[in-house]
C-alpha cells in the first residue's frame, strides 16, 4: 500500500507542482469543508491548471520581449477619435484571426501609436494564451540576413514558427538592398497562410518599392500581406503622441514654475 509519505515524490516526478505545493492545505479545507474524494480531487486540479497557466503566460510575456506599459488601459483613444476602440479590443481578447493566420497592418504617421496598438493587441493575446515576438524589422531583418549567409535561415524560420504572431515594426526603416530585401520578403512568404504577422509603417503601400528592390518582389510582398489582412490607417492628422505628451510636460513644468513663484516672494517678504 503506497504511504501519503510518499506523495510529494509522486507529485514530483509527475510533473504537478502546484499539486505538490498546494495538496496539504486543500486536505485540510476537505477536512474542515466536509469535502468527498473527488471535490478534494477536482480543486487540486483546478489549482493545477490556474498554475500552470500562470506560469505560462509570464514565460510568454517574457519571451515576447514587448516594449513595456503599452497596454490598450494606457492608450488614449481620445487622441484618435475616428479609431473603433471596439475592434481594437476585439483583435485583443479574440485570437480566431491569428488561428486563420491572418495579418494586421497599420499605417500612419510617426508617433500616432501603431506600436502601442499593436504592443497592446499582443498583450492581450498573450492572456489569451498566444505566443508573440515583438521585432524591431530592421534587427530581425539583418538577423535574416547573416543567418542566409551562414545557410541557417530554415532554422530561424522554424524558431520564429513557435510564434503565432510576429510583429514587425517600422518596416519602412529596412534598407533597400538586394539581400535585406530578399530575406524580408521571404519571411514573408514563409508565414503566408500559415502564421499572423502584425505590420508597423509610415510609408503607404505606393511608396513600398522604397523597401523592396525591385517592382515585382515588392507587389508579391504586398500580395501576400493583404490577402489575409486587416488594414489599420490612422489618419495623418492625428498628432504625435511623443509631441502631446512633450507638451504635456512642458506645460506641467510651466505650471509648476508659475505656482512657485508667488510663494517664494511671499517668503521673502515675510
Amino acid at each position: 500500500m503506497t504511504h501519503s509519505a510518499t506523495l510529494p515524490v509522486l507529485l514530483k516526478q509527475l510533473k504537478l507542482s502546484t499539486i505538490a505545493a498546494h495538496w496539504e492545505k486543500y486536505l485540510e479545507y476537505a477536512e474542515q469543508r466536509g469535502w468527498n474524494p473527488a471535490q478534494y480531487l477536482a480543486a487540486l486540479c483546478e489549482e493545477e491548471i490556474n498554475g500552470r497557466y500562470t506560469r505560462r503566460i509570464a514565460r510568454y510575456l517574457k519571451e515576447s520581449k514587448l516594449p513595456i506599459g503599452k497596454s490598450l488601459s494606457s492608450f488614449d483613444f481620445n487622441h484618435l477619435p475616428e479609431m473603433n476602440a471596439g475592434k481594437i479590443e476585439v483583435l485583443a481578447s479574440d485570437p480566431s484571426w491569428v488561428n486563420r493566420a491572418e495579418n494586421l497592418l497599420f499605417f500612419g504617421a510617426s508617433g500616432t501609436g501603431k506600436t502601442h496598438l499593436a504592443v497592446a493587441i499582443c498583450n492581450g493575446l498573450i492572456e489569451q494564451d498566444v505566443r508573440v515576438r515583438y521585432y524591431q524589422a530592421t534587427a530581425l531583418v539583418q538577423e535574416l540576413q547573416r543567418a542566409r549567409e551562414e545557410l541557417q535561415l530554415e532554422r530561424i524560420f522554424a524558431r520564429l514558427d513557435r510564434y503565432a504572431v510576429i510583429i514587425l515594426d517600422d518596416i519602412g526603416y529596412v534598407k533597400k538592398s538586394e539581400a535585406e530585401t530578399h530575406v524580408l520578403f521571404e519571411l514573408i512568404a514563409h508565414r503566408y497562410e500559415s502564421k499572423s504577422m502584425i505590420i508597423t509603417t509610415n510609408h503607404p503601400f505606393s511608396d513600398w518599392d522604397q523597401i523592396f528592390s525591385d517592382s515585382i518582389m515588392t507587389v508579391a510582398a504586398i500580395d501576400r500581406l493583404v490577402h489575409h489582412a486587416m488594414i489599420i490607417e490612422i489618419e495623418v492628422k492625428a498628432e504625435s503622441f511623443r509631441k502631446k505628451q512633450a507638451m504635456n510636460r512642458n506645460q506641467h513644468l510651466s505650471n509648476q514654475v508659475v505656482i512657485s513663484g508667488p510663494a517664494n516672494e511671499q517668503q521673502k517678504e515675510v
